[in-house]
Protein backbone atom coordinates (compact mmCIF):
# COMPACT_ATOMS: atom_id res chain seq x y z
CA UNK A 1 0.00 0.00 0.00
CA UNK A 2 1.72 2.95 -1.16
CA UNK A 3 2.51 5.30 1.63
CA UNK A 4 1.07 9.24 -0.32
CA UNK A 5 -2.70 7.66 -0.23
CA UNK A 6 -4.95 10.73 1.33
CA UNK A 7 -8.40 9.90 3.42
CA UNK A 8 -10.89 11.90 4.62
CA UNK A 9 -12.66 10.27 7.37
CA UNK A 10 -16.44 11.98 8.60
CA UNK A 11 -16.88 11.51 12.32
CA UNK A 12 -13.71 10.89 13.44
CA UNK A 13 -13.89 12.72 16.68
CA UNK A 14 -15.25 9.33 18.28
CA UNK A 15 -16.05 5.60 17.70
CA UNK A 16 -15.65 3.73 14.30
CA UNK A 17 -14.04 7.27 13.02
CA UNK A 18 -11.92 7.45 15.62
CA UNK A 19 -10.25 3.91 15.43
CA UNK A 20 -10.56 4.25 11.45
CA UNK A 21 -7.89 7.54 11.73
CA UNK A 22 -5.83 5.92 13.84
CA UNK A 23 -5.47 2.51 11.88
CA UNK A 24 -5.14 4.54 8.94
CA UNK A 25 -2.22 6.66 10.39
CA UNK A 26 -0.32 3.88 11.03
CA UNK A 27 -0.37 2.79 7.79
CA UNK A 28 0.73 6.30 6.63
CA UNK A 29 -2.37 7.17 5.16
CA UNK A 30 -2.24 11.45 4.74
CA UNK A 31 -5.38 12.09 6.70
CA UNK A 32 -8.37 15.03 6.66
CA UNK A 33 -10.40 14.23 9.80
CA UNK A 34 -13.75 15.64 10.21
CA UNK A 35 -16.05 16.58 13.08
CA UNK A 36 -18.29 18.91 14.90
CA UNK A 37 -15.81 19.18 18.11
CA UNK A 38 -13.19 21.34 17.84
CA UNK A 39 -11.40 20.62 20.97
CA UNK A 40 -11.42 16.34 20.21
CA UNK A 41 -10.00 17.49 16.76
CA UNK A 42 -6.97 18.78 18.08
CA UNK A 43 -6.73 16.11 20.36
CA UNK A 44 -6.59 13.61 17.96
CA UNK A 45 -4.61 15.97 15.30
CA UNK A 46 -1.73 15.84 18.07
CA UNK A 47 -1.55 12.32 18.37
CA UNK A 48 -1.77 11.18 14.67
CA UNK A 49 0.40 14.01 13.58
CA UNK A 50 3.34 11.47 15.20
CA UNK A 51 3.01 8.81 12.58
CA UNK A 52 1.54 11.19 9.46
CA UNK A 53 0.41 14.61 7.96
CA UNK A 54 -2.86 15.35 9.22
CA UNK A 55 -5.75 18.28 8.63
CA UNK A 56 -8.73 18.79 10.84
CA UNK A 57 -11.64 20.38 9.31
CA UNK A 58 -14.31 21.38 12.32
CA UNK A 59 -18.28 21.27 10.25
CA UNK A 60 -21.59 19.92 10.64
CA UNK A 61 -22.41 17.57 7.48
CA UNK A 62 -25.66 19.21 7.83
CA UNK A 63 -24.85 22.38 6.81
CA UNK A 64 -24.00 22.22 3.21
CA UNK A 65 -22.26 25.51 2.78
CA UNK A 66 -19.93 24.45 5.61
CA UNK A 67 -19.32 21.11 4.00
CA UNK A 68 -18.74 23.19 1.03
CA UNK A 69 -16.56 25.74 2.11
CA UNK A 70 -14.35 23.24 4.53
CA UNK A 71 -13.79 21.05 1.34
CA UNK A 72 -13.00 23.64 -0.38
CA UNK A 73 -10.14 25.34 1.80
CA UNK A 74 -8.12 22.37 1.47
CA UNK A 75 -4.17 22.85 0.56
CA UNK A 76 -3.32 21.23 -3.02
CA UNK A 77 -1.48 18.37 -1.14
CA UNK A 78 -4.65 17.35 0.32
CA UNK A 79 -7.02 18.06 -2.26
CA UNK A 80 -6.95 14.60 -4.26
CA UNK A 81 -8.42 12.69 -1.75
CA UNK A 82 -8.06 8.49 -2.74
CA UNK A 83 -10.56 7.59 0.61
CA UNK A 84 -14.19 8.89 1.82
CA UNK A 85 -14.81 7.54 4.70
CA UNK A 86 -18.55 8.43 4.95
CA UNK A 87 -19.11 7.54 8.47
CA UNK A 88 -20.94 10.14 10.14
CA UNK A 89 -24.13 9.46 11.44
CA UNK A 90 -26.46 9.20 14.78
CA UNK A 91 -29.63 7.67 16.32
CA UNK A 92 -31.73 10.06 18.00
CA UNK A 93 -34.56 8.52 20.25
CA UNK A 94 -36.37 5.17 20.25
CA UNK A 95 -39.73 5.88 20.01
CA UNK A 96 -43.06 4.53 18.31
CA UNK A 97 -43.73 6.28 14.93
CA UNK A 98 -46.94 8.13 16.97
CA UNK A 99 -44.57 9.19 19.57
CA UNK A 100 -41.48 9.94 17.37
CA UNK A 101 -40.15 13.38 18.09
CA UNK A 102 -40.19 15.53 14.71
CA UNK A 103 -36.88 17.06 15.51
CA UNK A 104 -35.28 13.48 16.12
CA UNK A 105 -36.55 12.80 12.66
CA UNK A 106 -35.04 15.30 11.27
CA UNK A 107 -31.36 14.78 12.74
CA UNK A 108 -31.40 11.84 11.75
CA UNK A 109 -32.23 12.11 7.73
CA UNK A 110 -30.41 15.44 8.16
CA UNK A 111 -26.76 13.77 9.59
CA UNK A 112 -27.59 10.80 8.42
CA UNK A 113 -28.66 10.92 4.56
CA UNK A 114 -28.49 14.44 3.03
CA UNK A 115 -24.69 14.88 5.45
CA UNK A 116 -23.86 12.03 3.51
CA UNK A 117 -24.63 13.10 0.35
CA UNK A 118 -23.80 16.59 0.94
CA UNK A 119 -19.75 15.32 1.63
CA UNK A 120 -20.04 12.58 -1.59
CA UNK A 121 -21.15 15.22 -3.45
CA UNK A 122 -18.05 18.04 -2.22
CA UNK A 123 -15.69 14.90 -3.09
CA UNK A 124 -16.74 13.07 -5.71
CA UNK A 125 -16.24 15.44 -8.92
CA UNK A 126 -12.53 15.71 -7.96
CA UNK A 127 -12.39 11.56 -7.94
CA UNK A 128 -14.27 11.64 -11.41
CA UNK A 129 -12.01 14.36 -13.08
CA UNK A 130 -8.76 11.72 -11.65
CA UNK A 131 -10.63 8.59 -12.75
CA UNK A 132 -9.60 7.20 -9.74
CA UNK A 133 -10.82 6.82 -5.54
CA UNK A 134 -12.34 4.77 -3.20
CA UNK A 135 -15.83 5.76 -1.42
CA UNK A 136 -16.90 3.57 2.16
CA UNK A 137 -20.56 4.42 2.99
CA UNK A 138 -21.01 3.20 6.79
CA UNK A 139 -24.29 1.93 6.79
CA UNK A 140 -25.88 -0.77 9.63
CA UNK A 141 -27.82 -3.81 9.78
CA UNK A 142 -30.75 -0.55 10.46
CA UNK A 143 -30.56 -0.84 7.12
CA UNK A 144 -30.94 -4.31 6.47
CA UNK A 145 -34.14 -4.90 8.41
CA UNK A 146 -36.73 -2.77 10.71
CA UNK A 147 -36.83 -3.44 14.58
CA UNK A 148 -39.34 -1.69 17.02
CA UNK A 149 -39.43 1.63 17.24
CA UNK A 150 -36.46 1.82 14.99
CA UNK A 151 -38.55 3.43 12.07
CA UNK A 152 -36.90 6.58 10.75
CA UNK A 153 -33.75 5.59 12.35
CA UNK A 154 -33.75 1.86 10.00
CA UNK A 155 -35.58 4.64 7.16
CA UNK A 156 -32.17 6.56 7.10
CA UNK A 157 -30.05 3.55 7.01
CA UNK A 158 -32.39 1.59 3.82
CA UNK A 159 -31.77 5.15 2.55
CA UNK A 160 -27.55 4.76 3.20
CA UNK A 161 -28.24 1.43 1.62
CA UNK A 162 -30.13 2.47 -1.62
CA UNK A 163 -27.57 5.68 -1.89
CA UNK A 164 -24.31 3.47 -1.88
CA UNK A 165 -25.59 1.06 -4.49
CA UNK A 166 -26.97 3.93 -6.63
CA UNK A 167 -23.60 5.27 -6.57
CA UNK A 168 -21.99 2.37 -7.44
CA UNK A 169 -23.84 1.88 -10.58
CA UNK A 170 -23.60 5.55 -11.76
CA UNK A 171 -19.51 5.72 -11.07
CA UNK A 172 -18.99 2.79 -12.35
CA UNK A 173 -16.60 2.90 -15.59
CA UNK A 174 -14.82 6.35 -13.57
CA UNK A 175 -12.36 4.49 -11.80
CA UNK A 176 -14.07 4.30 -8.44
CA UNK A 177 -14.49 2.05 -5.63
CA UNK A 178 -17.77 2.07 -3.79
CA UNK A 179 -19.07 -0.21 -0.83
CA UNK A 180 -20.88 0.19 2.30
CA UNK A 181 -19.74 -1.34 6.28
CA UNK A 182 -22.69 -2.52 7.48
CA UNK A 183 -22.33 -2.82 11.69
CA UNK A 184 -24.30 -4.68 13.87
CA UNK A 185 -24.35 -3.16 17.90
CA UNK A 186 -20.51 -1.60 18.49
CA UNK A 187 -19.73 -0.92 21.55
CA UNK A 188 -19.19 3.72 21.06
CA UNK A 189 -20.97 7.04 22.05
CA UNK A 190 -23.79 6.03 19.71
CA UNK A 191 -26.31 4.56 22.28
CA UNK A 192 -25.49 7.80 24.44
CA UNK A 193 -26.28 9.70 21.74
CA UNK A 194 -29.58 8.07 20.96
CA UNK A 195 -30.69 7.92 24.36
CA UNK A 196 -29.89 12.31 24.74
CA UNK A 197 -27.18 11.38 27.78
CA UNK A 198 -28.76 8.64 29.81
CA UNK A 199 -25.62 7.06 30.31
CA UNK A 200 -26.96 4.24 32.28
CA UNK A 201 -29.35 3.04 30.36
CA UNK A 202 -26.90 3.70 26.95
CA UNK A 203 -24.66 0.98 28.77
CA UNK A 204 -26.98 -1.71 29.45
CA UNK A 205 -27.08 -1.90 25.57
CA UNK A 206 -23.82 -3.69 25.82
CA UNK A 207 -24.36 -5.41 28.89
CA UNK A 208 -23.87 -9.27 29.33
CA UNK A 209 -22.45 -9.92 25.96
CA UNK A 210 -19.96 -8.61 23.46
CA UNK A 211 -20.47 -6.38 21.25
CA UNK A 212 -18.40 -5.22 18.11
CA UNK A 213 -15.50 -2.36 19.17
CA UNK A 214 -14.56 0.52 17.02
CA UNK A 215 -11.16 -1.08 16.04
CA UNK A 216 -12.98 -4.39 14.71
CA UNK A 217 -14.89 -2.08 12.09
CA UNK A 218 -11.63 -0.07 11.47
CA UNK A 219 -9.76 -3.06 10.23
CA UNK A 220 -12.41 -3.86 8.18
CA UNK A 221 -12.33 -0.30 6.59
CA UNK A 222 -8.46 -0.86 6.19
CA UNK A 223 -8.91 -4.42 4.97
CA UNK A 224 -11.63 -2.86 1.87
CA UNK A 225 -9.66 -0.35 1.07
CA UNK A 226 -6.02 -2.79 0.28
CA UNK A 227 -7.11 -4.87 -1.71
CA UNK A 228 -6.04 -5.24 -5.10
CA UNK A 229 -7.02 -2.78 -8.01
CA UNK A 230 -9.48 -4.94 -9.46
CA UNK A 231 -11.44 -5.86 -6.22
CA UNK A 232 -14.29 -3.50 -4.88
CA UNK A 233 -16.13 -4.91 -1.36
CA UNK A 234 -19.58 -3.55 -2.22
CA UNK A 235 -21.80 -4.76 0.78
CA UNK A 236 -20.86 -6.11 3.91
CA UNK A 237 -22.11 -6.89 6.81
CA UNK A 238 -20.57 -7.42 9.97
CA UNK A 239 -22.22 -8.62 14.05
CA UNK A 240 -20.50 -9.73 17.05
CA UNK A 241 -20.67 -13.58 17.47
CA UNK A 242 -23.63 -13.20 20.24
CA UNK A 243 -25.93 -11.07 17.92
CA UNK A 244 -27.84 -12.94 15.60
CA UNK A 245 -29.82 -10.08 14.38
CA UNK A 246 -31.33 -6.39 15.81
CA UNK A 247 -33.90 -7.94 18.24
CA UNK A 248 -31.76 -11.49 19.02
CA UNK A 249 -29.30 -11.28 20.84
CA UNK A 250 -27.39 -13.90 23.32
CA UNK A 251 -26.61 -12.73 26.82
CA UNK A 252 -25.89 -14.22 29.47
CA UNK A 253 -28.23 -13.27 32.04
Amino acid sequence: MPRNKTALITGATSGIGHATARLMAHHGVRLIICGRRQHRLDELSEELKKSTEVIALNFDVRERDSVNEAIQSLPQEFEEIDYLINNAGNAHGLDTIQSGSVDDWDAMIDINVKGLLYVSKAVISGMVNRQKGHIINIGSTAGKEVYPKGNVYCASKHAVDAINQGMRLDLNGHGIKVGAINPGLVETEFSEVRFKGDVDRASKVYQNYTPLYPEDVADIIWFTVSRPPHVNIADLTVMSLDQASSTIINKTV
